[in-house]
């Protein structure tokens, strides 16, 4: 693990130039005194690190010994330099390792070549935490702990013990079989059967997990892709899902359909706008959809969801009816529902 991090150390320093021991400890997830213990270590191994004091000082190395991979094209270089940029590039806890290894792949570039593939990934962005409209993207956040334990289990083919907490359960333990790790819009799923059946996990929902000695009880090959596209058609199948028909503004559709399992059919609607029939979680989950986009879309079908749309609508204008707004301490004393 430490020869891991000295290598990263250098690596940073070759690219970067001075940097401080701050800015070294937050790239490496590590204390500053262990940055300090390190280059230290760099320095009694012959490795020429100095320090440069003042308000700019830092580390740097003098320039010498590099490798150079040769064997990449400019496009190749580029996609393994922006691949760190994107969200499910950092799944399954993986991220730091795939910093380290773009760190590495970068350093053996020949000059030329590094410099053209760094300068070009600057200008690709992949997956920012949030969209033009300033809406942060939820992305599960799992112990690391936990995590390599699943990653463990499902790589070595063993036999997996989590403790899980289902939506609206006391957690329990259980014992699975690991067959893959799938991520969709930053939420992982552990794919896996339990005596047979198939079982889908959500990862940020173990809260602790153990790979076992046992090997799992698992097919030799697997294809998580169409797996993924089985298990996603029957938990659209089952449960209370709700099937509405909504029209809604072309330039908000995409808005609308991003929040529902799946679209079923769409075409355009005489007035320009987009006719969309989705499938959402249940009418809660629709209702929410829905009422977003408040005049911009209407819900035809369901009855149901056109009844509970209207519910809130009305509650809302008794809420904003005519009048001043009540004082801070009348609305204190307001009776809530």
């Amino acid at each position: 693990m430490r020869a891991d991090r000295l290598v990263s150390l250098v690596l940073l320093l070759r690219q970067r130039g001075r940097t401080s021991a701050a800015t070294l400890a937050r790239e490496l997830e590590v204390s500053t005194r262990t940055v300090l213990r390190d280059v230290e270590a760099l320095s009694a191994a012959g490795v020429p690190v100095y320090a440069e004091r003042g308000r700019h000082g830092g580390f740097a190395l003098l320039p010498g010994f590099r490798t150079e991979l040769t064997g990449l094209t400019h496009d190749e270089a580029l996609a393994v330099l922006t691949a760190a940029a994107a969200r499910d590039a950092r799944a399954f806890g993986l991220g730091p390792a795939l910093a380290s290894a773009v760190r590495k792949v970068a350093d053996a570039l020949p000059e030329t070549h590094r410099t053209a593939a760094s300068d070009a990934a600057r200008r690709i962005l992949v997956e920012p935490d949030s969209d033009l409209l300033s809406r942060r993207e939820v992305v599960d956040e799992v112990p690391a702990d936990v995590m390599a334990e699943v990653r463990r289990a499902v790589l070595d083919g063993r036999r997996l013990r989590l403790r899980y907490a289902a939506a609206g359960r006391d957690p329990s333990w259980r014992t699975v079989d690991p067959l893959g790790l799938v991520t969709v819009r930053g939420t992982g799923y552990l794919l896996a059967t339990a005596s047979g059946a198939d079982r889908t996990y959500r990862l940020s929902r173990v809260l602790a997990a153990e790979a076992l000695p046992d090997p799992a009880e698992r097919p030799e090959g697997v294809d998580l892709e169409h797996l993924w596209r089985e298990r996603s058609a029957r938990f659209r199948a089952s449960g209370d899902q709700v099937t509405a028909r909504v029209v809604v503004r072309a330039d908000r559709r995409e808005e609308l359909v991003s929040t529902a399992l799946a679209v079923l059919a769409e075409e355009a609607a005489d007035d320009g706008r987009i006719l969309v029939e989705a499938t959402f979680q249940d009418l809660r989950h629709a209702v929410w959809a829905v009422w977003q986009h408040g005049t911009d879309a209407e819900a035809l079908a369901p009855p149901e969801l056109r009844d509970a749309l209207r519910e809130s609508a009305v509650a809302l204008a008794s809420r904003y009816g005519a009048g001043p707004p009540p004082s801070s301490r009348e609305s204190e004393a307001r009776p809530r529902r």
